[in-house]
């Protein structure tokens, strides 16, 4: 990867949202799912209010992934099943195609920060593609990047 690669990747930032779709994270999905989280209350009042306002949600297949995992390590089975049949069936899951991976593995080795992930990599380009300006997300991750956060707290 050339050394202005970085540059790249953190010069993306869209000056104009063109989308009114929230994009949601693997930390709030997890979060409304995790009743012993310590930001659970404050994720399910977020999703409630999203549901209610008709906030039209989108995800990635990276995502859905990642948050299996997650879920099924920690929570198990019983929360697996809600995650694809209480959250995920009002929510626009994009696939991720190769195209897309190769650009989101390209980012990934040109920033070199062992504290982003390939799925917060890909998570960034869908939504500068996509137009989306908001994350439902508790990862200031977002927010670094210039995404407006629905749910967010200091230590998130």
């Amino acid at each position: 990867m050339s050394p202005g690669a970085t540059m790249i990747f953190w010069s993306l930032r869209m000056k104009h949202p063109t989308s009114d779709e929230v994009f949601f994270d693997t930390s709030a999905l997890y979060a409304v799912l995790d009743a012993d989280d310590e930001v659970h209350a404050q994720a399910k009042a977020a999703w409630r209010e999203l549901i209610q306002a008709g906030s039209p949600l989108v995800t990635s297949s990276y995502v859905c992934v990642e948050t299996t995992a997650l879920v099924q390590a920690r929570l198990g089975m019983d929360a697996v099943r809600a995650l694809f049949n209480d959250l995920l069936p009002v929510v626009t899951v994009v696939a991720i195609d190769e195209a897309h991976h190769t650009n989101t593995v390209a980012t990934l080795f040109g920033v070199n920060r062992r504290d982003l992930s390939l799925v917060d990599c890909s998570s960034f380009e869908m939504m500068r593609q996509r137009g989306i300006a908001a994350a439902f997300a508790f990862d200031r991750r977002f927010a670094q990047q210039g995404f407006r956060l629905i749910a967010y707290t200091a230590d998130g």
